[in-house]
């Protein structure tokens, strides 16, 4: 067999696995949610404060789908024309063309050309946050932020194109199988390193300080029979108003961190409520089971960008006689971006399944819903979220159930539970 044929059996397997991990590890049914209760909830919110939500939200629209549009333009643009293959030339012309500064430097041209270009609707977004006082950031300090998120990419995307390509080098014919599992190795150890190396860049953290709240939320955590190294406060004040808690990393690096703003803004009980979500995210562990699937996601798209760059049609549009050249970087850009928009539904669904899971796990470990009620109204009053959002938006981008499903959630658990 060729290996152009050991590529399509390597996808179909790839993409079999990919489905059944989905299907075997994703929560698909979700705790009872009735629309009745969405809407009573709906109607018990301060009208004050939905309509704010919504008008906050209709000011962000704008900019974030004017994004994403120039983003796939300026990426089909570089791709399918021969435009990006002479940037990716230009970048390695000070270094003689040798291949592998067309690989990093061009890569990294073709990516911050893509970032550039979106960057004044990053500014918008940032404008609208500081109209609404969500964002406690100044504009020195949203730049320091931003040039510091371009040097972590800068570093991760020069170590992975130069791997990328040395591969190539070195097995021409079967890199896309060399590919394939150091995009899914490389997916691994991020979930490691990103909570311990990259977080730190952007946050201060320190342990929650001794007292009522971190031994209540420590014993939970024994309770509940997870294993979490630490629960941490992110200075997360210095930037915004917004009230989040979240868990990441695996095995020796899995901790919760806690935003400051939210153990200023939220009761004892509802800081709990949220903590007992994010063990539920460890109790069933999320971020292992979305590491797996992104893994095999990553394997997957790069066999499929093996087969669809060896496509006639697609490397004369792009100016390059092969998809393993540095030069048609620009075109895997292409390919990529088109597959996250088409995919950014499934992969939202799943999100959601998977915080609904989280949300039911919060319910029943504190067997308190009125404080997990309350947490959802004070998150949705402090973040702005509109509380019941355009279906359409929803559907392709929500990674969370709305506000009034989760009050929705906890009204139908307390009616079950007779709490």
């Amino acid at each position: 067999m060729t290996p152009r044929g050991w590529a399509v059996l390597s996808l179909v397997a790839l993409t079999v696995a990919l489905v059944v991990t989905a299907a075997l590890l994703i929560p698909w049914h979700r705790p009872p949610a009735p629309r009745a209760d969405q809407l009573a909830a709906l109607g018990d919110l301060p009208a004050e404060q939905v309509a704010r939500s919504r008008e906050f939200r209709s000011a962000l629209r704008p900019a974030g789908w004017a994004a994403i549009a120039i983003g796939l333009l300026v990426a089909l643009l570089l791709g399918l024309t021969p435009l990006g293959s002479r940037l990716v030339e230009l970048a390695g012309r000070p270094f003689g063309g040798h291949w592998a500064a067309q690989a990093v430097l061009g890569g990294l041209a073709v990516v911050l050309v893509a970032d550039l270009v979106t960057l004044p609707f990053a500014a918008w977004r940032q404008a609208v946050l500081t109209r609404y006082g969500l964002s406690t950031n100044g504009w020195s300090g949203w730049t320091v932020d931003l040039l510091k998120s371009y040097a972590v990419s800068a570093v991760i995307g020069a170590v992975a194109l130069l791997g990328f390509y040395t591969v190539i080098r070195l097995s021409p014919r079967w890199w896309w199988a060399f590919g394939a599992a150091g995009a899914a190795t490389l997916v691994v150890l991020l979930s490691f390193v990103l909570p311990v190396l990259v977080e730190p860049v952007f946050n201060r953290f320190t342990p929650m300080e001794q007292g009522p709240l971190r031994a209540q939320l420590m014993q939970m955590a024994a309770r509940d029979g997870v294993p979490v190294r630490d629960v941490l406060v992110a200075d997360a004040s210095r930037r915004t108003r917004a009230v989040n808690a979240y868990v990441s990393g695996l095995g020796p690096t899995r901790r919760v961190v806690v935003y400051d703003t939210l153990l200023r803004e939220a009761t004892p009980a509802e800081v709990t409520a949220v903590v007992a979500h994010e063990l539920g995210h460890a109790k069933d562990r999320d971020v292992a089971v979305g590491t797996l699937t992104g893994a095999l996601g990553a394997a997957a798209a790069v066999v499929a960008l093996y087969l669809l760059g060896s496509s006639g049609p697609l490397l004369r549009l792009a100016g390059v006689d092969s998809v393993a050249q540095p030069r048609a970087f620009p075109l895997l850009v292409a390919l990529v971006t088109v597959a996250g928009l088409v995919s950014a539904p499934a992969q939202a669904l799943m999100s959601r399944r998977v915080e609904a899971r989280a949300d039911a796990h919060a319910l029943a470990l504190t067997g308190d819903p009125a404080a997990f009620e309350a947490m959802q109204r004070r998150l949705a009053g402090i973040n702005l979220a509109d509380p019941d959002p355009p279906r359409w938006e929803y559907l392709y981008s929500a990674t969370h159930p709305s506000t009034v499903e989760r009050m929705a959630a906890a009204r139908a658990h307390a009616r079950e539970t007779g709490r």
